[in-house]
């Protein structure tokens, strides 16, 4: 699609694509129903790009992220950080698929499975069967499966496994980071023809079902802030327990980025100011320039609840009563596969293609809510952003830190370092002398 050339701030973004072509979808869905329904092959198509690239950008991205931050993630601040990153994750994964049990937002949507019925969906495995077929006895086949869990699982290892090398696998890690930023061009290359294949998919689908297919789209986008507004309610109680900073104080000071990131739906975008509003609070500059861009890539808290929420989404859609069993596999698959795929365009589009894929869901439900993405994307983001600055302050505290008269801890007395609150397990590290 040729792009407009508008001046200054009238340029037409992929994003306004999208939603163009979003509203000529549904304009032909209603007007059109039996056209509509011969675009079908045009989203497939779309469907397909996705699925094309999902594999190789995992591998990539995993591989070059691990390779690079492997050596600091297994150090003492990295621990820290990991640790607090997989409990916010965790208690946003929970928050969203509870949102998606509780209101079904997918309800109301038609959607047709891809390839198995239900029934095939819903055989348990036993827990030893599932760990077992997350190792791959060969890559290669996993890769050309499209078997998520066992290409994350071996880009783990490989990932780790360059970074302990050092030097001597230089030339891996860089052959890693090219094809990250190759497979991030083609992802690109790939979103040009979204705002046709999310028109062609959206129309196809109102011609079949008709305009009843909006009303659960406008509920997901509801139960997703309303998902978001619960999880931020509990970071920040979290974050005044565990380390008694001044919450108000702390809220101002990243007002600004986190408005930044809602804006513009862009975490890049509110770097910088977060990382200054940090420092100005008194974290560490160590801490900030770690925890910040490290959390970019590990904890995604808006991004995973959201994607919790959209697998149980396409699931009623398609008529698939995921079993408890099934959406705990969920989790793991989303708290995994999301893990260094932050820098991409709609990379929460190729990790819930990812999903969907792995529990034999049908990939249509990606093009619908890719054309109500940019509502949930501002939210995601500015969820995402706040995750990251109450990272480094838990951190901060947590390796006592952040001196006794910075800002963050409010006008009036402020607690020594030795009287600040340490989150529970800290205490253990400090025993066996890893602190």
């Amino acid at each position: 699609m040729i792009v407009p050339r508008l001046p200054g701030r009238l340029r037409f973004t992929l994003t306004h694509q999208i939603v163009l072509g979003l509203l000529i979808g549904v304009l032909i869905g209603w007007l059109f129903p039996s056209f509509a329904t011969s675009l079908k092959p045009i989203g497939q198509l779309f469907l397909r790009l996705i699925k094309m690239v999902l594999a190789p950008l995992l591998f990539t991205t995993l591989v070059a992220g691990l390779a690079g931050t492997g050596g600091k993630l297994a150090g003492r601040l990295g621990i820290k950080a990991i640790l607090w990153f997989e409990l916010a994750t965790s208690v946003a994964l929970v928050i969203g698929l509870v949102a998606g049990n509780l209101i079904k937002p997918g309800a109301g949507v038609a959607l047709l499975p891809d390839a198995p019925t239900p029934d095939k969906l819903a055989e348990a495995k036993s827990a030893m069967e599932f760990i077992l077929d997350i190792f791959p006895t060969s890559i290669f086949d996993a890769l050309a499966r499209n078997q998520v869990l066992p290409i994350v699982v071996f880009s783990v290892f490989l990932g780790l496994g360059i970074a302990a090398a050092g030097e001597a696998a230089r030339p891996l890690r860089a052959l890693a980071d090219a094809g990250a930023e190759a497979m991030y061009r083609v992802v690109g290359f790939v979103m040009l023809f979204a705002p046709v294949g999310v028109g062609a998919a959206m129309a196809s689908t109102l011609g079949a079902s008709g305009l009843g297919v909006m009303g659960p789209l406008l509920i997901c986008v509801g139960a997703l802030y309303g998902a978001l507004i619960v999880f931020l309610c509990l970071l920040v109680v979290a974050l005044r327990v565990l380390t008694g900073v001044h919450l108000p104080t702390f809220l101002r000071a990243i007002r600004e980025p986190t408005m930044i990131a809602f804006t513009t739906s862009s975490s890049d975008a509110a770097l910088p100011r977060s990382m200054h509003a940090l420092e100005q609070l008194g974290v560490p500059r160590r801490i900030v320039s770690f925890v910040i861009p490290t959390g970019y890539a590990f904890n995604l808290d808006g991004s995973t609840l959201y994607l919790a929420l959209a697998v149980l989404f396409v699931a009623q859609a398609a008529g698939v009563d995921m079993s408890l069993g099934a959406q705990l596999s969920a989790m793991l698959v989303l708290m995994l596969s999301s893990k260094g795929v932050a820098g991409v365009p709609r990379a929460s589009l190729v990790v819930l293609a990812g999903a969907l894929t792995a529990f034999h869901l049908p990939l249509q439900g990606v093009a619908l809510l890719l054309g109500i993405d940019a509502l949930m994307d501002m939210g995601r983001t500015a969820v995402n952003v706040v995750g990251n600055c109450v990272a480094a302050v838990v951190v901060g505290v947590w390796e006592r830190e952040i001196p006794s008269d910075a800002a963050i801890w409010g006008p009036g007395a402020a607690p020594t370092l030795a009287q600040s609150p340490i989150p529970p397990g800290l205490e253990s590290f400090e025993n066996r002398g890893l602190t």
